[in-house]
């Protein structure tokens, strides 16, 4: 078993300790008797035909069908039913917002003493046993505010019949056996002496069974009375179907169908035949009109044919000509592509050295170069100048130390 299986049967389960077995299909009797109570109120007339909804079953707001289409029919219907109970509210529309719809029709069920205790989400489903409650308590709303009341059902009295239920209960007992006896013979036996005579049958089953339970003259009296015999009628009503199946291995019908078809194909077939013939002559006159035309016209349009064909030829030419000048503008326009940017990088040298030629800042710096290089070199002189008078006076002390040196050894 499935997990939803499991927890549809926890559920009746947990439902059946809260309040019985029964109470998870409650609303699908509330279900039905809101039906008969819309009834009551003309329900056919002025909500279905007059605002053109569609008509409810009697399961229709009690099992999931189509959440979206279910919705709607709730809103309208609870709002048709609170403009009966004599409070005026607009008709829903198909687009409007749920949340809003929803309130505004919590608002009126409070306001006719009706006790709500779930959320109003699941009112937004369309069904279930919330949607079959609010219907339900609107209903009788407004069939107390219109003076709708039930009357007691009032009882007919029957006049006695016989009762031939003995004979229904042969009856039946008699098609039990024929289907029985049918059972047995195969197809291999069914022939002209192994047919089953029903009426013999028939005379001896009752003959048998009549005997011993009543007498040919009297008549059979019930005890019961008619209230229990329409409840026990009503109760296996639904089962009271018969249902005839058809036997394939009945040859005989099969013959019997065949021959019935041959005689209806014989009896069709020459009409038929004639009209196909003449539908025959006219298909092949048209398609020889057709044929003809159709050489008539290449006849005509072959000299067309030929100048288009020459003409398709050249225009093909021109095309691979055409093609062939595209690609070599292409190249072409790659070559002055390259061009272009060399010329301009040559523009860009020419402005920059045209720029340095034109500014004196460098020859200025040239010229302040030059001169400090002169200072330098003055500079320079006179260190040699001095360096020179040193080295002067530093030969002459020598000399002299060595003169006086040689004067002093002598």
């Amino acid at each position: 078993m499935s997990e939803t299986a499991f927890q549809s049967q926890d559920n009746v389960s947990n439902e059946a300790e809260i309040g019985g077995p029964g109470r998870a299909f409650a609303h699908f009797t509330a279900m039905e008797d809101l039906l008969d109570k819309l009834k009551v109120l003309n329900y056919d007339t002025e909500f279905v035909k007059n605002m053109k909804m569609k008509p409810l079953n009697r399961y229709y707001f009690a099992i999931q069908t189509n959440p979206g289409e279910q919705f709607y029919l709730f809103t309208s219907l609870a709002v048709w039913l609170i403009n009966k109970c004599g409070k005026a509210l607009e008709q829903p529309q198909e687009y409007d917002d749920p949340n809003s719809t929803i309130s505004s029709i919590l608002d009126c069920v409070r306001a006719f003493n009706i006790e709500v205790d779930f959320s109003p989400n699941k009112l937004k489903q369309g069904f279930g046993e919330n949607v079959v409650y609010v219907l339900s308590r609107l209903v009788d709303r407004a069939m107390d505010h219109n003076n709708v009341k039930w009357l007691r059902p009032e009882r007919i009295q029957e006049a006695e019949v016989e009762e031939t239920e003995v004979e229904d209960e042969g009856e039946l007992l008699l098609e039990k056996v024929e289907e029985e006896m049918a059972a047995v013979y195969s197809d291999d036996e069914e022939d002209d002496e192994n047919i089953l005579n029903i009426d013999n049958l028939k005379n001896s089953y009752n003959q048998r069974t009549f005997k011993e339970i009543q007498k040919p003259e009297e008549v059979l009296e019930s005890k019961i009375s008619n209230e229990v015999w329409q409840v026990e009628l009503e109760r296996v009503l639904p089962q009271l179907k018969v249902t005839i199946k058809t036997d394939t291995r009945d040859w005989r019908n099969h013959l019997e169908q065949l021959s019935k078809h041959k005689s209806e194909i014989e009896e069709n077939l020459p009409t038929t035949k004639s009209q196909l013939d003449r539908l025959y002559d006219e298909i092949s006159n048209t398609v020889e009109k057709i044929s003809t035309r159709e050489k008539h016209l290449n006849a005509n349009l072959e000299p067309y044919l030929k100048q288009y064909r020459a003409k398709q030829e050249e225009m093909s030419g021109i095309l691979e000509h055409h093609k062939s000048f595209n690609t070599k503008i292409a190249e072409k326009s790659k070559k002055l592509l390259e061009i272009t940017e060399k010329l301009e990088n040559v523009k860009k040298e020419i402005e920059e050295r045209g720029s340095s030629m034109t500014d004196g800042t460098p020859l200025i710096n040239i010229k302040k170069a030059i001169t400090r290089i002169r200072n330098e070199n003055k500079e320079l002189d006179v260190r040699i100048g001095v360096l020179e008078n040193e080295i002067l006076q530093r030969k002459f002390h020598d000399k002299t130390r060595l003169h006086s040196d040689i004067a002093a050894s002598v």
